[in-house]
Parts: structure tokens; sequence; C-alpha cells
């Protein structure tokens, strides 16, 4: 949007703006009005970059400029001249929307090169672009093999580099007649998720890989592009992770220059790739598996950009969007919407000393928005970090420890975990601790597996959760489920016999995920720390779940419950009703005061309302009638009789327990220390 604004500014160009959206753009050299539609927006791109950046002058410029080919007559898109009179064609312009497939692309190329050799004069050189992907050729009429050019040259320029994208660009200083490199660039959020798409599209849509393999294959390459981009340069030098070209005179055969090209261009990657791989050996622990040819298409489409300089929400958005579809698509994996991410994250106390954990991570949504937090508070704390040296070490060293020693997170999926460290990655660090474990393990499992001692029960200041609904972990298929108190039946208070906690008869045969998760992550918060989770609405309402509420309301502190709306999720494609939790742990000591305490009135109640007594009078008194029956003669009247009379003492009985029930809550409510909860329905989570 800055470069059509630059545009409107010079008076290149005019606009219609209906509902903040451009519905018409009009050349004002040419006086030409056009709807503004996908590929003209990328028209007007490339026009505008043609006078801004190349330096070419509006009346040397023609579009929709009629080619006669054969008996029809088609229109190129735009042409530059050499002349005043524009009959030297200089640059022949062919633009495509940005949603074009690399095989509408080849198509383009085709076309252009045809409207070329269609001018009655020779064109010098051929532009092909979507506005994600850009195409530059050298023309020769006499001979039919294409050569290949990093860019067109600009305004002037008679011989042209073998590489477009430098370092510090700015900084050079442009001289008429000499080549203008460029750096790469800041792109919005909406762009760099569709360069992340067709970039993957590009991968697997050949065949040779299939969608998941695509993925990774793409990941490693955007952990390429980072660390392109982070390696100390001189102003002037030029990036590896882009397409440099070699000269003609170097090698005429096309064939084999586009090949060594294109070995270059794979060997100039793979040293980037084994460079980061050193520092971050865990991320990506086999090679790179695509060909040259492959290599060079995902890099024409992320070549021009900065990922490392480009907003931290927009490109966190851009590859969490693109990452959700695919997993979506490939897994059944909802990942956290990000507003209630956002919305849980900016409510708790996070600081650069905070140690967070995400026991369910995900994509790492969670552990981005906390580490945005922190980064927000250094720019606060260091407000002249870019300009000031002293305050930028002190800015980087505030929030990068916190990235790489405070940010911990599980995930029992490799691949989404792969992609949450990625994910980190381009959000600068904070995967150091993000591991592919079952979130269930004690921390002995996970070192073990792992070799990561950070995961310690009693440690946590934080955790931010969205733990898998639905789910079940059964007995015979998980053996850590018996080292958990809801993996164990919960003896009622008001049951005659108390069983044995360690009598494995008690073992639940299975127990949902999310009911271990919760247990799970009050055994890794430490005392005073908070846990921000997720849960379905069924843990806070459903009866059979009672002894789950009393047992958070033993081990938390409950801060606020938000309840989301039954879309919440819809996005996602998972529609189940849930609320976030908010809960403070208490000190052991305080949780078994509240323990013991429960404990005290029961027993008072039991003892003050003569339960067992009762139990046992009725119990005698079932008896006896029970014997008058049988001594009843007729055996078809005493199978009725007796059902009735079961049924009968098993009510009075229920309705003695219920109302024990009812009293106990009374005086729970009395005796136990009360506090106010914040609760609050959620309307909508900001779609």
């Amino acid at each position: 949007m800055s470069l059509i604004n630059e545009g409107v500014k010079r008076k290149l160009i005019s606009t219609i703006v209906e509902d903040d959206k451009i519905t018409q753009v009009k050349y004002l050299h040419q006086n030409v009005s056009r709807n503004y539609t996908p590929e003209e927006s990328v028209q007007v791109e490339a026009y505008l970059k043609l006078i801004t950046d190349y330096g070419y002058k509006p009346q040397h410029i023609k579009q929709f400029v009629s080619i006669k080919m054969g008996v029809e007559k088609k229109q190129a898109d735009i042409v530059v001249y050499n002349d005043d009179a524009c009959t030297q064609p200089h640059i022949l312009v062919e633009c495509k929307r940005k949603e074009v497939s690399e095989q509408e692309f080849g198509q383009a190329i085709e076309q252009a090169y045809s409207y070329a050799f269609a001018l009655p004069n020779d064109v010098k050189y051929v532009w092909v672009t979507s506005g994600l992907k850009d195409e530059y050729f050298e023309v020769d009429k006499k001979r039919s093999t294409r050569i290949t050019k990093p860019d067109i040259p600009q305004y002037g320029v008679k011989k042209l580099a073998t590489y477009k994208y430098v370092y510090d660009a700015e900084s050079l200083k442009e001289q008429i007649g000499k080549q203008k490199f460029f750096d790469i660039s800041i792109v919005d959020q909406s762009d760099l998720t569709k360069r992340f798409k067709q970039a993957h599209d590009a991968l697997w849509a050949g065949g040779q890989l299939n969608p998941s393999e695509a993925f990774d294959e793409l990941d490693k390459l955007i952990f390429c592009k980072i660390w392109d981009e982070r390696k100390d340069r001189k102003t002037g030098e030029a990036y590896d992770f882009q397409i440099i070209t070699i000269d003609e005179q170097e090698e005429p055969n096309k064939e084999k220059r586009t090949k060594k090209e294109n070995e270059n261009l794979y060997n100039r990657i793979k040293i980037l790739y084994e460079e980061g791989r050193k520092k971050d050996a865990e991320v990506f622990r086999d090679d790179i598996r695509l060909t040259p040819e492959k290599v060079r298409t995902v890099v024409g489409y992320l070549e021009s950009i900065n990922l490392s300089e480009t907003d931290l929400d927009s490109k966190g958005h851009a590859f969490e969007t693109f990452m959700d579809s695919f997993f979506k698509g490939n897994f059944g994996q909802y990942f956290t919407p990000r507003p209630i991410v956002k919305f849980t994250t900016d409510v708790l106390p996070i600081k650069n000393d905070s140690y967070v954990l995400d026991t369910s991570c995900g994509s790492g949504g969670f552990l981005l928005y906390a580490l945005n937090k922190v980064r927000n508070a250094a720019n606060h704390l260091y407000p002249d970090y870019k300009t000031d040296p002293k305050q930028k070490l002190k800015h980087y060293k505030y929030w990068h420890d916190f990235a790489e020693k405070n940010l911990y997170g599980i995930e029992i999926n490799e691949q989404i975990s792969r992609a949450a460290k990625m994910n980190m990655i381009i959000h600068d660090d904070g995967h150091t601790n993000v591991i592919t474990s079952d979130g269930l393990f004690s921390p002995d499992d996970i070192e073990r597996i792992n070799k990561n001692t950070g995961f310690k029960y009693n440690h946590f200041n934080f955790i931010l959760t969205n733990p898998p609904f639905g789910s079940v972990i059964r007995k015979s298929e998980k053996s850590y489920l018996s080292g958990y108190e809801f993996g164990i039946k919960q003896p009622d208070w008001l049951d005659l016999t108390i069983p044995d906690p360690d009598d494995t008869v008690n073992s639940r045969d299975s127990q949902s995920t999310e009911i271990l998760f919760i247990e799970q992550c009050y055994k890794f918060i430490k005392e005073g720390g908070y846990l921000a989770i997720v849960l379905p609405d069924g843990i806070l309402t459903n009866s059979s779940l009672q002894y789950v509420r009393d047992s958070i309301e033993d081990k938390f502190r409950i801060v606020a419950v938000i309840s989301l709306p039954q879309s919440a999720f819809a996005s996602k494609g998972a529609g189940v009703k849930s609320s976030v939790l908010f809960l403070k742990k208490h000190t052991f000591k305080h949780t078994e005061k509240l323990r013991n305490k429960k404990i005290a009135i029961q027993n008072n109640l039991k003892s003050q309302m003569k339960y067992f007594e009762k139990i046992d009078d009725w119990k005698q008194e079932k008896s006896l009638k029970l014997k008058d029956i049988k001594k009843e003669k007729d055996k078809e009247r005493q199978k009725p009789q007796k059902e009735i009379l079961n049924n009968h003492y098993t009510n009075i009985i229920n309705e003695f327990r219920s109302e024990l029930n009812s009293i106990y809550q009374q005086v729970k409510r009395k005796e136990l220390p009360d506090y106010s909860i914040f609760m609050a329905l959620a309307k909508d989570i900001g779609y």
C-alpha cells in the first residue's frame, strides 16, 4: 500500500476507494481507468516500480499495448521504450495475479516471449511478475535460447550484475548508468502467507513429494533464509539466499548454464543449512531432500523478503495461518485461535525472569506471545535501543535470555513440534526448549528421551496451555496412568468402606487427557504460580466430574473463569464449548489444610447425623423384612416384593446421602476460606 500511496502522491495514479478498499485505479499519464482486480493490483505495482525504483519516465511507458499475433490481436500489459516516440521497445512486462500457480506462471513466461517476438522492433528484456515471484530474461530474437537475469536494468544501465539483493543497499550511492542494487524488504502478513503457501504448493504439486514432506522441506529453506539474514555482512555484500546468474560469456550453453546456477544456489543453501544446524541441531536432524531445481523454485518466492525485520505479529500470523491450514487438512490438529492466546497472555504478569511452560504447545502460540510480551517490556525499558549501542545490548539480553533459558514447550507430534521450533526461530529464538514428547511424561522420562533437564516439577511460574480434548489414556497403553491421582478411582466421602489408594483394583482403566493435564500442570507449576488452561465446559458442569472440581478447589485458588462462545474454535474446525480457567497454585501446606478441614467437616457431619448407625439400622430393618418375604409361600409374589423393598431402602439411603451432601456444601461454604472469583462470558473473541 505504501507504493500505491507514493504513486498517488507523485500524481502517477489516482484511486477510488469504497468501504476502505480500492475499487478503481486511474493511470494519469495514459488517462486510463481500470477496475482494481487482483491482477490489476500487480500491474499497478509493476508500473510504479518501473518509475520509482528503476527510474523510467512515465512518458516512456505504455500499458495495454496492442500486439498482432497472426490474425488475432493481444494486449501486452506494459512495454517500456527507449525513446520519446515509443518506437523502440526495451522491456516487456507480463503481470499475473498473486495466486497464480507455478504452471500458470510458466505459461505466462511463454506468453510474454510470444509478445516480445511479435513486436515489430526488438525487445531487450522480459519481466514476468505475480507480485510474489519475479522472473527476468534477456531477449535475443536471433537465438531461441533464453538468458535468465537477476533483474531488469535501471534507466541508463548497460550491464547488469549477476545478483540483485545486497545488504544495506540504501547506504550505497546511486550513480547514473550503474547498477542499482536492492535490499530485501518487509512484506505484509497477507503476502507472506501467500508466499509460504505457493512455495509449498510448488514443492508437492508435481507429485515428487507428498504435502507433509513438502512442508518439512519448506521449513528447512525458511530456516536457511533466516540464517542468511542473520549473518554478518558488509554494506553492499550480496545475500547467499538468492538466485545468482552466470554470464552467457562464461557458459554459452543455456542448459549447462542453468544447471550450474542451480547447483551453485543449492551449495550455498546447504552451507547455510549446515551452519545453522551446528547451533540448532535439534531443529532439523535430516538433510535437505530437494533437487537443486526445487530449491530454486522456493528461493524465487522468498529471496526478496526480509523475515527478520518483518513485524513479529505479521510473520507469526502468516506462518501460523499457513501451518494451521496445512495441519488441519493433514492431521486434524486444531490450534488455539490467536485472540484467545493474546488475551490469555496479556492478563498474566509474565516477566523476563519468569519460567513459562506449555505442556501441549502445538505451533507454539502461547510461547510466542509470552516472548512478545517480554520484548515489549524491553522496548519500554530501553526506548532508544535502535540507536544507542548500550541500550541495544541490554534490550537484546533482556528478551533473548528469556527466550533461550525460560521458555519451555512440549508437543507430542514430531512434525508439529518441529514446526513450533521453526515458528520460534522466525520470531528470533526461544526454540531451544521446545521438545517432542508426551506432555504427560514425568521429568525423568523427558530427560531420558530428550536430554533436557529443564522440565522440573514445582518449577514454572506460568503455564499456558490448551490440552487436547476428547482423547483417552488407557491403562493398557500407558503405564504412567497409575502415577496420577486422577488415574485412581477417588472414594466418595460417604462410601461405607474406604479403599486402599495403593490397591490396583481401584486404578481406572482409562482417563480423559484434559483431566490428566490439569494434574500434570499442577505438578510442573511452583507454589504461587499461575495456570491458564483452556478446558471443555463439561469439566465445570458434569456431575460425574465433581471429583475433578474438588481437586482443583483443593490445589488452586480459582482466579477467573472466562466462558468462551460456542463459535470460539469454529474457525479451527472444532465446536466444543469451552472456557479459560486462571488458577493460582496453593502452597502444599494450604492444600493439606483445606483437605484436612474438609475431612473434619465430613467426619463431624457423619457423626452428628449418625450416618453409619442409620445405614446399619436400615440394613437390619431391610434384612428382617426380607426374611418375612421369604416366608411367603407363593414364590411368584416374592420377587416383585423383594424389588419393591430393595428400591425403597435404596431411595431412603440415597435421599439421606443427598441431604448430607447438601448440608456438607453449606457447611463447607461457611467454614472454608472464601474469596471472589472473576467470571465473564465472552460474546466474541475478536475475529
